[in-house]
């Protein structure tokens, strides 16, 4: 396959994957980097840990700008201060050619991108779900987004209301 089909496919991949499918497939790659940087570390290329842990800094900063921190209320508040602990540990891979903070992060971000890749299998559902059960006890948001659906890791069980609506959830994606 040449670059521009492979391109191609990778854009329809982004442009028709569910809000939790994209979440997920910006962990999975920021923990592809981190590995990618590890193994840098290990072959002594200097520009290749740097490009790999840059990427992955750049996709947490981008998991981290799009919190909806007014619905998501606790959850958004500890996902960004979750962040903002990776992103002061990630400087140290390049300042420090240091492997072990690259680790740390990717197994902070491991339980997520496993959730998040059991919600993506379920669909749109359990996110549905969740946002009718928050709707009737008052609990935000409305609407979930998939920057503030943090405790996809346990989605909810409970019955949807028929009254709701099925919103769409929204991610906005960096290229």
């Amino acid at each position: 396959m040449n670059e521009s089909a492979s391109k191609q496919y990778q854009t329809q991949q982004i442009m028709t994957a569910s809000p939790a499918m994209l979440v997920f497939m910006l962990l999975d790659k920021a923990i592809l980097c981190l590995k990618e940087a590890i193994r840098a570390i290990e072959a002594k290329d200097v520009e290749a840990r740097w490009r790999a842990n840059a990427r992955a800094m750049e996709i947490i900063g981008h998991l981290k700008g799009t919190l909806n921190r007014e619905k998501g209320g606790e959850i958004a508040r500890n996902l960004d201060r979750l962040y903002g602990f990776m992103l002061t540990l990630l400087p140290k891979v390049d300042f420090e050619n240091d492997a072990a903070a690259a680790q740390q992060v990717i197994d902070l971000l491991a339980p997520f991108r496993a959730s998040w890749k059991e919600l993506a299998s379920r669909g749109e559902a359990p996110l549905r779900e969740a946002a009718a059960i928050a709707a009737q006890t008052g609990a935000a948001p409305a609407a979930p987004t998939a920057t503030t659906s943090a405790s996809a890791g346990a989605p909810s069980t409970g019955p949807k209301r028929p009254d709701s609506p099925p919103d769409r959830p929204r991610v906005a994606l960096s290229a």
